[in-house]
């Protein structure tokens, strides 16, 4: 079970390192990975005192902690995602599943009232803070907590609720080994989606003293002619993502033809896409964005471009790659009559 759990972890591109915390006696033996880039402490009596052990040991070396219990051992990179996700805008971060059965009170094996079940969640882990002000809310608790939500609730923190998985199983008893077992056995049995999108634009030259290029505002004696905002960086990254989910092109989801779409921002377009991949399950595993240019330079700008893709796709920084090449001076970007943009997207589903 063990392996299983720390399997998603040590896989994941940006899990930086690992505190495993355990029983004292067992801190020796060898079933613990050596290459987690974290350690092993000793836990504590209660649940609460092994999770300070393990907080301890990361202090001042990082700015975000997720803290996860080893009886998950389905969790999934896409889970794993969202919690970092919402921990750009978060202090606390959580994965949940609302709760569709009804609720009863009973007593003596008997039903005596009803819950309402608006509201309700099943929690689950990983759970996401802010690291420094997990610490502090763990200080100032006097009792033990059912987890690391309830401490930092009471401490005031607000915790933002993110999309669970109903495979996100714990182990408590004999039977939940079982049901483990068998999700374990459909996973291995169901191959990753795995999706791959072309985009290709161009935009001439026109009159303006400016061009916006993957979000960034670039002054220019020549702006970018279009019906929205001409990104024409944006533009082609959108159509990769509809292309790998075979959703056609921008023109399909924003006419140009409609005039609420005349000067939009870009960014609009590729929050859509952004967002279609994700409710079917897809994360974005990479972006490459080539820009075909003479003018103006890219490079200056390539770093601050990186960082606003991520930013719309909610995707981290190093997953993107925005760079530019000339044509020797060949064809119509050669002559300085527009811009043109290539970008290939790879999309996967678990």
């Amino acid at each position: 079970m063990a392996s299983h759990t720390l399997a998603a972890f040590t896989s994941h591109p940006l899990i930086d390192s690992i505190v495993i915390v355990v029983h004292p006696d067992d801190i020796a033996t060898d079933l613990w990975p050596a290459d987690t880039g974290g350690a092993i402490v000793a836990g504590g009596e209660t649940r609460t005192a092994s999770v300070r052990a393990g907080l301890a040991a990361l202090a001042g070396r990082v700015d975000h902690v997720l803290i996860h219990d080893v009886a998950r051992p389905l969790i999934s990179h896409a889970v794993i995602d969202r919690v970092i996700a919402a921990l750009k805008s978060s202090d606390a971060a959580a994965p949940a599943i609302a709760v569709t059965d009804a609720l009863w009170h009973g007593k003596d094996n008997t039903v005596v009232g009803t819950q309402d079940r608006t509201g309700v969640y099943r929690a689950q882990t990983p759970q996401g803070f802010d690291l420094a002000k997990i610490i502090a809310a763990h200080e100032t608790a006097n009792a033990d907590a059912a987890d690391d939500v309830e401490i930092a609730r009471l401490a005031g923190i607000t915790v933002t609720i993110v999309e669970g998985d109903p495979a996100n199983v714990k182990i408590t008893g004999p039977e939940d080994f079982n049901r483990a077992e068998r999700l374990l056995q459909e996973r291995s049995e169901t191959p990753m989606d795995i999706r791959v999108g072309n985009g290709f634009d161009v935009h001439r030259f026109g009159s303006g003293d400016h061009v916006i290029l993957c979000g960034v505002t670039i002054p220019h004696s020549r702006g970018l002619q279009g019906h929205s905002d001409a990104d024409v960086g944006l533009h082609t990254i959108t159509d990769a993502i509809y292309g790998a989910l075979s959703e056609g092109d921008i023109g399909r989801h924003f006419p140009p033809t409609d005039p609420q779409w005349k000067g939009a921002a870009s960014g609009t377009f590729l929050t859509h896409a952004a967002d279609l991949a994700a409710s079917r399950g897809f994360r974005i595993s990479n972006i490459d964005c080539t820009l075909i240019c003479e003018f103006p330079k890219i490079a200056p700008h390539a770093a601050d471009m990186q960082k606003e893709v991520a930013r719309i796709t909610n995707t981290e920084p190093s997953r993107i790659s925005v760079k530019a090449t000339t044509t020797e001076k060949l064809g119509f970007p050669g002559r300085g009559e527009g811009i043109a943009c290539m970008a290939t997207v790879t999309l996967i589903a678990p």
